[in-house]
């Protein structure tokens, strides 16, 4: 009798540790990082414009902060499928260091699963070919012409 109370309480207390130790992993794991970019070939401005307009007036999200000159929006996610409920979102565009390349386009919404940001970023994407049009061919650098090489005949350098 004694030993099966005292197999009782080891079992117990395993599982309470074994619960103890999932509800640490379950509620201290960190927020997910997902996140999806999109290359724009449109540029800073065109780029800016669209998603500015595309987050605030066709989908109708709340935008809590933003800074064109950092290229970033902080707003108030929303999906059909969340109903009232909220979450934190932002939006980043972040400049290329040539003047004809394409920027990129950073989306996050740390608390919905990555397909939301997919679904924003192709939102945009569409809205922007839909309003601008087909993207600009990009130009590409110039190549210097050779220079010719002297011969080493009798008239060439030594």
């Amino acid at each position: 009798m004694a030993r099966a109370r005292s197999l009782a309480r080891f079992g117990l207390l395993g599982l309470a540790g074994a619960l103890t130790l999932a509800g640490g992993l379950v509620f201290r794991s960190p927020p997910a990082l997902a996140k999806a970019s999109y290359d724009s070939p449109y540029g800073f401005e065109r780029t800016w414009n669209a998603s500015l307009r595309f987050v605030r007036v066709d989908s109708g999200w709340k935008i809590t902060e933003r800074d064109e000159s950092s290229g970033y929006l902080l707003f108030e996610y929303r999906s059909a499928e969340s109903g009232n409920r909220t979450s934190p979102g932002s939006l980043e565009i972040v400049r290329a260091r040539e003047p004809d390349a394409p920027v990129r386009v950073v989306v996050q919404l740390p608390q919905m699963p990555r397909y939301h940001e997919q679904a924003l970023i192709d939102g945009l994407a569409s809205k922007m070919r839909a309003e601008y049009g087909d993207p600009p061919a990009r130009r590409r650098p110039e190549k210097p012409s050779p220079q010719p090489q002297p011969d080493a005949g009798v008239d060439g350098a030594p």
